[in-house]
């Protein structure tokens, strides 16, 4: 349990960056599905708030180890739900909510530590 506290320490930075990286490329989904492949103006904020997304990827990487924060990436995917739920008014079922604590454990369990 110290190693993990510790790498969690020694990553903060990074795993910050990550996970708002991680949050921006799924908004960038969210308004790319939204322009239902017509509105221009929406696939261009997609567009930006991808690229914008990557970006903070690589800032991340240069304030913690690969190993930790690369399987935090996969919260995009808790994002995009959520995201869905919220502002696409998507319904939500038990196997993506199944699905849900298995990303999230999965992310602590593989990106817990860089010992």
């Amino acid at each position: 349990m110290n190693n993990f506290i510790k790498s969690l320490n020694d990553n903060k930075v990074g795993i910050l960056f990550i996970l708002f990286a991680s949050l921006t490329t799924a908004f960038g989904q969210m308004f790319w599905k939204m322009s239902e492949g017509n509105l221009i103006i929406f696939i261009l904020i997609g567009f930006l708030l991808y690229f914008l997304g990557a970006g903070l990827m690589i800032v991340a990487f240069r304030f913690g180890s690969l190993s930790v924060l690369h399987p935090i990436l996969s919260m995009g995917y808790v994002f995009a739900i959520f995201i869905g739920v919220i502002f696409l008014e998507e319904i939500i079922n038990v196997k993506q909510i199944a699905g849900i604590v298995c990303i999230i454990l999965g992310a602590i369990l593989i990106g817990g530590g860089d010992n």
